[in-house]
């Protein structure tokens, strides 16, 4: 029995891992750098554990009526000791290594740590509530980890190529997954009003939603399209310093409602200053 519940409660992080690894079609990450994500990510688990008991301590916690205790619990100690420790990796381990080449990889990345994250934290859960919690998180915890990485991981890897905005974009993807996070825990977590607990599923769909849309933007615009063989003259792909990105087709997952131009403007170097970057196309 309990190596049953070992192989359900790992089997969904590394299942989603493959996914990811899948959707990066242009330019795959190596897998020694994927692997190590994972297993940071799992170690992150240890001082989230350590940030949410200190939150408990400041009087954060769940077993009261009081929603702005939730509230506060949900958000200010989960959610942001959660993601701030899978950001801290993203942002000091993956984002400066030479291999974090193009915009995807940051979900790529990011979604690594997670599921090392989700993992543990699955394992952990498995043998301390038993076979339902496992089966219950495969469908929902371990998939909105996923999601909130996607999230975080769209918005670095914009920032790594945009450096003039390249910190409004880290904090950008930092307290979205934050947000989600927290509201996804929140639905949980009350017990005031019962039937709130149906916008837990709600906050999940719009975040896998919106992930999927984000992880489409950065495969149309990779700047590896049609370069996903290696030029046998240099032995090294093309960077995204000397290539353009590709306009999507796709429709815009934050703000549908902006005006089309009759005639856009051709793609810009990504490291030029005044580019109309990803970006752009999505804030001003």
């Amino acid at each position: 029995m309990e190596g049953l519940l070992l192989l359900l409660a790992i089997l969904p992080g590394i299942g989603l891992s493959y996914y990811i690894y899948y959707q990066d079609l242009h330019d795959k990450e190596p897998g020694r750098k994927l692997v190590m994500c994972f297993i940071l990510g799992m170690f992150s688990t240890f001082p989230a554990i350590i940030m949410e008991e200190y939150g408990m301590s400041l009087g954060f916690h769940d077993q009261t009526d009081n929603l702005l205790i939730i509230a506060g619990f949900a958000f200010a100690v989960i959610a942001f000791s959660e993601e701030f420790v899978k950001f801290f990796i993203l942002r000091f381990y993956a984002y400066p290594s030479k291999e974090f080449d193009e915009p995807m990889d940051g979900i790529v990345y990011a979604v690594m740590i997670g599921m090392g994250f989700a993992t543990l934290e699955n394992v952990l859960y498995a043998f301390e509530f038993g076979l339902g919690t496992v089966i219950l998180r495969m469908l929902t915890a371990v998939p909105a980890h996923a999601a909130f990485a996607v999230l975080m991981g769209y918005y670095v890897g914009l920032a790594k190529f945009n450096p003039e905005k390249k910190w409004q974009l880290q904090l950008q993807g930092f307290f979205l997954a934050v947000l989600a996070h927290g509201a996804y825990d929140f639905f949980i977590l009350q017990n005031n009003y019962p039937g709130l607990g149906i916008l837990t599923f709600v906050t999940l769909f719009i975040a896998i939603h919106f992930s999927r849309k984000m992880i489409a933007q950065h495969q149309a615009n990779s700047p590896f399209i049609g370069d996903e063989i290696i030029n046998p003259q240099t032995e090294t792909s093309p960077t995204i310093s000397n290539r353009e990105f590709i306009e999507p087709e796709i429709s815009n997952p934050i703000t549908d409602n902006l005006p089309e131009e009759s005639n856009p403007p051709k793609s810009k170097d990504p490291n030029k200053e005044g580019n109309d970057s990803i970006y752009d196309q999505f804030f001003e």
